[in-house]
């Protein structure tokens, strides 16, 4: 897939250009999405800076990732690839998808999953306490296996919940 673009809103692959960008929703994403989740001193914690170059490094090894851009500016993003884990009910994982608050609502979550997911069959881990993200996956044909795990991140536990579709 190329790109594709409808009005002011803009489907691409991402560069190691986009670090920075894709660095500056993640956090912003997380703090407003997980603020009942995680504590303020976590989500405080979260560096652009320091994911940047975690970003720049996942986009140098050539990993797909999809940016969603208004105006130039990035606004979401989405990744894919082959499972990160031995188990996995189908090979191909949806390993992140953020969208700023002010684009819900847009389509830019929509056609990311698009980019990334086509109609393949795919699984994903989902926070267990985030019910948005859940109907968003339930809509695109996502459904919980029954598999959960406890995931650690920054310190601080999180139930989470995998869903699959394709299978």
């Amino acid at each position: 897939m190329g790109e594709e673009q409808t009005a002011s809103l803009r489907i691409r692959r991402a560069t190691t250009a986009d670090a920075r960008g894709i660095a500056r929703v993640h956090v912003r994403a997380w703090r407003e999405s997980y603020a009942h989740v995680f504590s303020p001193y976590l989500l405080e914690g979260l560096s652009v800076s320091g994911r940047a170059d975690r970003w720049t490094r996942i986009l140098a090894r050539g990993t797909e990732v999809w940016v969603a851009e208004t105006d130039g500016r990035i606004v979401g993003w989405a990744s894919a690839g082959q499972s990160r884990e031995p188990d996995a009910p189908v090979p191909l994982e949806l390993q992140g998808i953020y969208v700023l608050r002010d684009h819900y609502g847009t389509g830019a979550g929509q056609r990311l999953l698009d980019a990334a997911l086509g109609d393949s069959p795919a699984f994903l881990w989902v926070l267990g306490d985030n019910p948005r993200a859940q109907a968003f996956y339930r809509r695109n044909g996502f459904t919980p296996d029954g598999t959960s795990k406890v995931g650690v991140f920054g310190g601080e536990p999180a139930h989470e919940v995998r869903m699959v579709r394709g299978v």
